[in-house]
């Protein structure tokens, strides 16, 4: 099924055909004359047409178009896109939807899955579930001029077009490998999640639940102990006083400095700067002064404000490994190897570089296993010191590290070992882990084999890392996967525990009714806090607050309020189609002579959540698969049949 949209109409819709304006989003690159795209529109939470956060649009086909077969358009696109080819498409509109869900994944299997389709008398209304406005504003966008493209006989490049929308949602808040790792398994687990803009966080949770964070730095964590694990020096001092194995060495402010301690402490050295993160300005297993010198300027550049501290310690031998906590525990450990390239006899150590960059594993996204590697100045020294190039060609077979510390972000290999670690390197893990009030901390230690107890010598705690990275550990290069945010969101979300508050939603509420309710509440409950909103205003209990002009602002701050033990909300037909819903699910849901569109509000209840619809005197409330239909007596309001569901919510 199609719809053809009528001459006389299109001048009334071109006003609202989708045209991104700023600078960094992605515009239509063609004239469409075949699909009509318009309408445009994004929701942050459940709508009317679909139950999540969605783009939605209108579609229709412009007049005297002539689109080609939906298994041409079908043809081209299944070769980019292998499930578009497996599907059995029967209309423009389900290609146009089902195209825009998987192009949204990015290549990158992100979790979106649900869309939806109105018909109307002359178009059809697509709802396309999103992380992301800007970029699924983009996705609309490369497919429109995708199948424009194809329509035409045009060449089109869906490569170079993907990757500039992979590129715009890694820089996005949920685009981070950690990030988007976290915020995927919050949604598997029902855990509610959404953005704080003026915080720059995200929050987990609801109410008196909430908590919040970026990456895996949370609100629970102490400042001062996580701003102390950057400075190397200070912490590696601590550390051995606490008779954790670390090894020695000496923090230097100048280049004549760094070669006295080197000399001092015996060579191979390792150089570092005293404030640093991620591997910046770190040189390991120096041999020489020469190598000294130039790890020694790195350092210094990664030193912060302009201030000069290096550290200069032992270089241990051994093999570099993270161990990773959550909640004071031991959850998992990965090796790390540095970037390597192997010969194949004809190509030099750039191309090869080039060709492992362009593997799948290299995608560098927030799923994939490895980053790209990173191609810099400390690669060329360390070719140098192996009498080697970026223009050498190396013999079949030969293996060629290029960096000398295992920098995940700069193309480093991880390597699952969880299984083999020691009971004793556990321990050490944890028993570090209890000086430091951080919900997730990352020990690295070098050791000749993490199967062998550190009380046999050789294992040194190099730093302690306050957020560290998941996808080492998610996406293991080698080895099985270990579902690491799992047990960071068990540290605030255990299972069968709550995350979020109870929810009323009504479609209509008045000042007076609202009141009612809450001195209902307060009543049974008399310490709780009760955040309420409706067309009338704000409330903490009776307590005002001002209405926002975006609605859905309002209902956020509520629900951020640390202390909130229940939220009443009305959504009117207007407010529900003009900004959708800011939360998902309710444990109630009230209806007083709803509107068609007004009805969908029941569509999200919880489990075990009850919808109460008011028609004329006639009453519904069903819970699951049971539903009880009465008529109210004449003396007996429709507030006495919701408050005594409400009494049984709370107890």
């Amino acid at each position: 099924m199609h719809r053809l949209i009528h001459q006389s109409a299109i001048c009334n819709l071109q006003s609202s055909i989708f045209n991104l304006q700023s600078a960094d989003q992605i515009v239509s690159q063609t004239n469409p004359v075949t699909f009509h795209l318009f309408n445009f529109k994004h929701y942050l939470g459940p709508n009317p047409y679909l139950n999540a956060s969605a783009v939605v649009f209108d579609f229709a086909l412009f007049p005297d178009a002539k689109p080609k077969a939906i298994d041409d358009y079908v043809l081209v696109i299944g070769k980019e896109l292998s499930a578009i080819a497996a599907l059995q498409l029967t209309s423009y509109t389900d290609l146009l939807a089902q195209t825009v869900l998987e192009v949204g994944k990015l290549n990158m299997g992100l979790h979106l899955e649900r869309l939806s389709v109105k018909f109307y008398d002359r178009t059809d209304r697509i709802a396309v579930q999103s992380i992301h406005e800007p970029t699924s504003r983009g996705v609309v966008d490369l497919v429109w001029d995708w199948l424009e493209a194809i329509t035409l006989g045009e060449d089109f490049d869906f490569p170079s077009r993907i990757r500039r929308l992979q590129e715009r949602f890694r820089k996005s808040v949920y685009g981070g490998p950690t990030s988007y790792s976290l915020l995927r398994t919050a949604y598997s687990k029902g855990i509610p999640l959404f953005y704080l803009p003026w915080e720059r966080l995200m929050q987990y949770g609801y109410g008196k639940y909430l908590v919040r964070g970026i990456s895996t730095t949370f609100d629970c964590d102490s400042h001062l102990d996580s701003d102390f694990t950057t400075y190397k020096d200070d912490c590696k001092e601590f550390l051995a006083n606490c008779g954790f194995p670390v090894p020695k060495g000496k923090v230097v402010y100048s280049l004549e400095e760094a070669l006295a301690a080197a000399e001092e402490i015996g060579y191979p050295v390792a150089v570092k700067p005293v404030v640093g993160h991620k591997g910046i300005g770190v040189t390991a297993n120096i041999q020489g002064d020469r190598t000294l010198e130039l790890a020694f300027e790195q350092a210094a550049v990664a030193s912060p404000h302009g201030r000069i501290e290096v550290i200069v310690e032992q270089s241990l031998t051994g093999n570099d490994f993270r161990l990773l906590c959550a909640g004071g525990q031991f959850v998992a450990a990965v090796e790390r190897r540095p970037p390597f390239v192997i010969g194949d006899g004809k190509s030099t150590i750039a191309e090869l570089i080039e060709g492992e960059n362009a593997t799948e594993a290299r995608q560098d996204t927030p799923t994939s296993a490895l980053a790209k590697i990173i191609v810099d100045e400390v690669m060329e020294n360390y070719l140098d010191e192996q009498r080697l190039s970026l223009n050498s060609v190396l013999e079949e077979d030969q293996l060629v590290y290029l960096r000398k510390v295992a920098n995940i972000s700069s193309g480093g290999v991880s390597v699952e070992v969880t299984p083999i670690v020691h009971p004793d390197n556990r321990i050490l893990a944890q028993d570090i882990a209890q000086y430091f009030r951080l919900a997730c901390l990352g020990v690295d230690v070098i050791a000749p084999d993490i199967s062998k107890s550190w009380k046999e010598g050789g294992l040194g705690v190099i730093e302690i890392n306050s957020a560290p990275g998941v996808s080492m550990h998610l996406n293991p290069a080698i080895g099985e996967s270990v579902d690491v945010p799992s047990r960071i969101l068990e540290v605030f979300f255990k299972p069968g525990q709550p995350c979020r508050i109870p929810i009323i939603t009504f479609n209509r509420l008045d000042q007076e009714k609202l009141y009612e309710m809450i001195d209902s509440i307060l009543l049974r409950h008399p310490n709780w806090l009760v955040g309420s909103v409706c067309r009338d205003g704000v409330w903490l209990n009776r307590s005002s607050r001002t209405l926002q002009r975006e609605y859905n602002s309002s209902v956020r701050s509520l629900l951020r309020h640390r202390r909130l033990d229940l939220l009443i909300a009305e959504y009117p037909e207007e407010i529900f189609e003009q900004e959708g819903m800011f939360y998902e699910g309710s444990n109630l849901v009230v209806l007083d002579q709803p509107t068609e569109t007004e009805r969908i509000l029941g569509r999200d209840l919880l489990p075990n959540g009850r919808l109460i619809v008011k028609e004329g005197n006639e009453i519904s409330v069903r819970e699951s698969d049971l539903r009880e239909c009465y008529r109210l007596a004449e003396s007996e309001s429709f507030s006495s049949v919701y408050l005594k569901e409400l009494d049984r919510l709370i107890g």
